[in-house]
């Protein structure tokens, strides 16, 4: 059992992490090339949350929201 254990660890800290390692080696030279993982999951959900808002509006300029609390069947 402490072999399965230690395979998991042997997976994790020495091959998925990798990438991670050497992210955290660059960012004692460059604190922005270190933290892009970071910028891209930051735009990518700015650009999810400006094409939501889009979305709403269009929505409720075309009178298609429905506020009512019964429009759906677990509000009842």
């Amino acid at each position: 059992m402490k072999a399965f254990f230690e395979g998991i660890q042997y997976l994790f800290v020495d091959l998925l992490f990798l990438p991670l390692d050497f992210f955290r080696e660059l960012e004692l030279s460059n604190w922005w090339a270190a933290n892009t993982l970071n910028w891209l999951f930051v735009i990518i959900c700015s650009v999810a949350i400006v094409y939501w808002i889009k979305q709403l509006k269009l929505h409720k300029a075309n009178n298609e929201e429905n506020q009512d609390t019964t429009a759906h069947s677990f509000f009842k």
